[in-house]
């Protein structure tokens, strides 16, 4: 019989307990890891959407440096982040149900910016979850990440329209004080012997997506009061207005004086780069001036990187005292359950389905009107991605004109749908005279009254959603995400009617008109468009 060694054990136990306190930051590591990989997936498609547009359009372009930014800040602040943890907190659990939540709304409603910003609002949970307070040092390079964030199409086609009216505006009257003789119609300088048009890329969101981007950078770079951030920040709007109307009042002088090929090419992309790296100068001109008139920095000092934690002062502390991240544990489960949840909803295919209507078939011969196909270019008719659209110009006996459109979207999910006219008409150099919403036989409509020059038009438009008539494009979105989550529908169109108001006739003559034609046309109508139940529906 032996003797057993209690200083011997006691070794042992003492070593295989410090086994397990190495190991455990690299559990701490592994675990977070996983819930990192899992959200990666979770998002993925959403995630593809972002780059892609980053792709094709430039006002996102600057978007693959955005992250690339947000790590090189992780990097730079690793030291501050290991020597202030303390512990995991619990606080980062809602958040993370709060982000899949939106996530959920995001794929019923198709709204894609409702999933990129639940993506971020997640890694601010699980940020939050593993590191605790010292998420202080992490969430700005997390919050900089929705300056990457493309928006949807109809809040895009909204900003760009109000920023083509008042670039154009500005720009113009920048030419008028050069004493050049214009006129301004809409998005459209007229100079007399040449006319140019303010364009969607001419907007100057390529500007602003940029710069504000990097006026956010700035400020938190910006060794400066909350106050100065804060100018530095909000001054990217003016700055970008006001340089993207100088562009145009440029490109309209040398216009003016070398003709048209002075706003095509190298020359127009050339300008457009020396005019974003002069909206930079004025930030940095900002800068000079609020030091100028404060604490007289000068701007090395002002964006100088102060360095509180050093890796020698670091060392043997901070992170090697990881705890294991029990709310990171927790939402493990949740995010493979959300995971598992999304893939359900997208393989639902839609109820609703292209073979259901023929637009092609609407009858040319309608009561008393006689219509003659029309179409659309097809450059814009890709970028208006609808499934199927009609096209007709019809004539009454008197020869009065009625244009008729029909946009059927098969699908609305991820941000497909009809783009409102009440934004898109200005761009061809039209203005809003009058606008309003009324009935045309219990049918909500938009009804507007548009003018260029001496001529007038009247436009009628609404939104067939699911075999419901709207006029109201809020109600409208909001229809979309009840009939996705209960229905599995989101089909829809777009539904127009314009006349033009002729020189015999009055305003109300042609209102008269147009309302007669959307009587004579809602039966047809209503027998191609989907209904609001499919039952027997072939």
């Amino acid at each position: 019989m032996g003797f057993k060694d209690e200083n011997s054990t006691a070794g042992q136990s003492e070593a295989k307990g410090t086994r397990l306190l190495d190991m455990q930051p690299k559990l701490s590591m592994a675990l977070f890891g996983l819930a990192l990989g899992l959200s990666f997936w979770l998002y993925w498609d959403g995630l593809a959407e972002a780059v892609l547009r980053w792709q094709l359009q430039e006002e996102y372009s600057h978007g693959y440096i955005i992250p690339l930014v947000s790590l090189y800040i992780l990097w730079e602040r690793r030291f501050q982040i290991a020597a202030g943890y303390q512990s995991f907190s619990w606080w980062g659990l809602p958040i993370i149900v709060l982000a899949l939540a939106i996530l959920l709304v995001g794929e019923i409603s198709a709204l894609y910016m409702l999933i990129h910003y639940s993506f971020i609002l997640l890694l601010l949970g699980l940020s939050i979850a593993f590191l605790g307070s010292a998420t202080r040092h992490t969430w700005v390079p997390i919050a900089l990440l929705g300056f990457a964030v493309p928006l949807p199409y109809f809040i895009e086609v909204i900003l760009t329209s109000n920023l083509q009216l008042i670039s154009s505006q500005l720009g113009v009257e920048i030419i008028r004080l050069c004493r050049i003789p214009v006129f301004l119609s809409g998005n459209i300088i007229d100079l007399g012997n040449y006319q140019l048009q303010v364009v969607e890329a001419c907007s100057g969101l390529r500007y602003l997506f940029p710069l504000m981007s990097l006026g956010f950078i700035g400020a938190y770079l910006y060794q400066g009061s909350l106050w100065k951030k804060v100018i530095l920040f909000l001054s990217t709007v003016p700055i970008t207005i006001f340089m993207n109307s100088l562009r145009i009042a440029i490109t309209g002088l040398l216009v003016d004086n070398w003709g048209t090929e002075m706003a095509e090419g190298f020359l127009h992309d050339f300008e457009g780069w020396l005019i974003f790296m002069a909206c930079g100068g004025l930030m940095l001109f900002l800068v000079l001036l609020m030091e100028l008139f404060t604490t007289r920095q000068s701007i090395r000092q002002a964006f100088a990187v102060p360095v509180s934690v050093s890796a020698d002062q670091y060392a043997g502390g901070g992170m090697t005292s990881l705890k294991c991240p029990l709310p990171v544990v927790v939402a493990i489960p949740m995010l493979l359950a959300a995971l598992i949840g999304l893939m359900s909803i997208e393989s639902r295919e839609e109820t609703a389905t292209l073979e259901r209507i023929n637009l092609a078939t609407f009858p040319l011969q309608l009561d008393e009107w006689t219509g003659q196909d029309d179409s659309i270019d097809t450059e814009v008719a890709d970028k208006l991605g609808f499934s199927e659209y009609v096209m007709i110009n019809y004539h009454n006996p008197e020869q009065r004109p009625i244009n008729f459109y029909v946009a059927y979207y098969a699908s609305q999910r991820k941000g497909v749908s009809p783009h409102s006219p009440k934004v898109c008409i200005p761009g061809g150099g039209w203005e809003i005279a009058n606008f309003q919403r009324t009935t045309v036989d219990q049918i909500p409509v938009n009804r507007v009254l548009i003018r260029k020059g001496l001529q007038d038009q009247i436009v009628y438009y609404w939104f067939e959603e699911r075999g419901v008539p709207i006029a109201n494009e809020y109600i409208k979105k909001w229809m979309l995400f009840k009939d996705a989550l209960f229905l599995n529908r989101t089909d829809g169109s777009l539904i127009r009617v314009t006349t033009p108001v002729l020189p015999d006739e009055s305003v109300m003559d042609a209102d008269q008109r147009a309302k007669a034609f959307i009587r004579s046309s809602r039966n047809q109508l209503l027998q191609l468009l989907p209904a609001k139940s499919l039952e027997g529906t072939q």
